[in-house]
This record gives structure tokens, sequence and C-alpha cells, in this order.
């Protein structure tokens, strides 16, 4: 079964079209389905795929265009997978291996590894007094803490985002 695809548009016309180019990067926008058995069933989430210029010795950067209530994505739709990692990134990886990855952290969200980076989000963003990054961290900090204590609040809430987003 197929949870992803990866599609070239120009958003004005929606039809199809090379990706974007220029001297730092290649932009590509893709499409995850929610897996059936997870809280994210029957939404259809558009990511941006950003290649750098170093790439594949540089990871792409991908980002959740469409708004996702889930413990590893920001509200900027910033997202924590290990495969993208710097010290995890291979020049070997193939997207279809990455777009593997988001499905599956879609199937089973890592709680832990966001609740580590939040909390420092969190202490950077009170002691800056950066409002809308602290905000944001707490957001992602009450979603794992969902996630990992009240499942079922969490499935609602996921399910929520989804029908009202995706």
């Amino acid at each position: 079964m197929v949870f992803y695809s990866v599609s070239y548009l120009r958003p004005e016309s929606k039809t199809p079209a090379l990706p974007s180019h220029n001297t730092r990067h290649i932009k590509q926008t893709g499409i995850i389905t929610g897996p059936p058995d997870s809280a994210y069933k029957g939404g259809k989430f558009k990511i941006d795929i950003t290649f750098p210029i170093e790439y594949p010795f540089k990871s792409p950067n991908i980002r959740f265009a469409t708004r996702i209530y889930h413990p590893n994505v920001t509200d900027d739709g910033a997202l924590c997978v290990g495969v993208l990692k710097a010290e995890a990134w291979k020049p070997s990886t193939k997207i279809d291996q990455v777009l593997r990855a988001l499905v599956q952290l879609l199937q089973e969200p890592n709680a832990d590894d966001a609740l580590v980076a939040t909390i420092a989000e969190v202490s950077r963003s009170l002691l800056l007094g950066e409002r809308k990054a602290h905000t944001n961290a707490l957001a992602t900090f009450f979603c794992s803490q969902q996630y990992t204590k009240d499942r079922l609040a969490f499935n609602k809430t996921a399910q929520e985002w989804v029908k009202k987003y995706a």
C-alpha cells in the first residue's frame, strides 16, 4: 500500500512542472497519506522538500506544509526524524527511505525525542523572551506529554486536526 507520493506542482495551475532550481537548492512538493492504522488516517499532508546544493552529502530539509498535531512536528512544520539528522544522514540514503521514515513517524510518534528538544527550546525561549518560540515549544511539549500519558485524548485531537486541516 502506498502512503506517499512526490509531485511537482505549480501552485497557480496545479499542473505538473519541473522542480524549482536555483543556485542554492531544489524544491519539491510531496503528499503523505495518513496511515490507516494511525491517528492520521484519512489525512493528506503536503510536505515541502528542499534539497541543498550539497545533496546527497547533506540531508534534505523537509517541512509539513499542512498543519498536523504531532509531537515531532512543530507548529511551523519543522520535524524531528532520525534519518534526517546530520549525524545519521548518509549520502546513500534515498528519498524513498526518508518518506518511509515519515510514514513510520505518523504511525509511531517518538515523544521522547520531541520532549528532549522541547525542554531545551522552552528554556531558551524563556531566557531570550521569545514569545512565539516559547508558545510553539510549549505546544509541542504538551502534545508529546499528551501522547505519552493520554493516548485517547491525543488520538482525538490528532483526528480533529486531520479533519480540519488535512
